[in-house]
């Protein structure tokens, strides 16, 4: 049977959101398998700092790396663990990210979530990495026609709305009928 501390390790492992366990430099002390499918599979991850294992394309614009850019200053990762540092609580806030991700840059909307916890003494800080690039892009305003209700998508072609939700949220739709269209359409 396992002890609790590897049944809590599977746990983290198995959340489907990027979590890194850092420190207070943003130095990665352990991070679960979303984490991992942000960064380069060669990337040597622990005791570097977030920017550096998540290949920001701005620790790359000073020799010291990660936290000492002239754009750093701005990171929401690192002033929300900052925060989160100073005032001992959580901290949200919604950014762009630009990672290099497989020899890529990838730009996507995130929200970062900072949260402080003690571990054998230790002050660490749990940093959540969720892409709410789909969701930012659902609040944006879609064309939708006022008779078929299709939706025009970004190739300027009318789709059906199960369509486009699907490509987009990954979500089915299941059809039934309301009580209000059955009395229009079956009468009897």
């Amino acid at each position: 049977m396992k002890t609790d501390e590897n049944i809590f390790y599977d746990l983290f492992d198995e959340i489907p959101t990027a979590i890194f366990i850092v420190d207070d430099d943003v130095k990665v002390i352990h991070l679960n398998k979303e984490a991992k499918k942000l960064i380069d599979k060669n990337t040597i991850m622990y005791n570097k700092r977030g920017g550096e294992i998540l290949k920001c394309v701005h620790s790359k614009e000073t020799p010291l790396g990660c936290g000492h850019s002239s754009s750093c200053k701005d990171c929401v990762i690192r002033n929300s663990i900052n925060q989160a540092v100073e005032g001992k609580k959580t901290h949200r806030k919604q950014t762009i990210l630009k990672l290099e991700i497989n020899g890529e840059v990838e730009i996507f909307h995130a929200l970062i979530t900072a949260t402080p916890f003690k571990s054998n003494e230790q002050q660490l800080y749990m940093l959540i990495i969720e892409n709410i690039s789909e969701l930012i892009r659902l609040k944006d305003i879609i064309p939708i026609c006022a008779n078929c209700k299709k939706i025009r998508n970004d190739e300027n072609y009318w789709i059906a709305v199960e369509q486009y939700f699907h490509h987009h949220t990954d979500v089915d739709f299941s059809h039934s009928i309301c009580p209000e269209c059955m009395d229009l359409l079956y009468p009897e």
